[in-house]
């Protein structure tokens, strides 16, 4: 299964264990943003930059990222929506 290229990674999660493998499903399948929305978004959004820039060694890994704590799941996917990425194609809603 791929990704689509613009993400809303809605909170809570199921299982914190899935967002390494999340992210690095993201990096492989050049998933352009993902925006976190939820309860503790921030804190998710530091931990997927940190995961995705690791030691900072690999220039290719990149997705850019937005945190949306006082919003909801529609305005969040809104934005998402109107985000331009090199694959603007759909906006997928992902939960962990």
């Amino acid at each position: 299964m791929s990704y689509a290229p613009r993400i809303v990674l809605q909170l809570p999660l199921s299982d914190p264990a899935l967002l390494v493998s999340f992210v690095e499903a993201c990096i492989r399948d050049k998933v352009g943003l993902i925006a976190v929305v939820g309860d503790g978004c921030s804190e998710i959004h530091d931990l997927i930059d940190e995961l995705v820039v690791g030691d900072g060694s690999d220039e290719s890994r990149f997705i850019m990222t937005s945190f949306h704590s006082d919003e909801t799941v529609q305005q969040v996917f809104e934005f998402v929506s109107a985000w331009q990425t090199e694959r603007s194609e759909a906006v997928e809603l992902v939960k962990l």
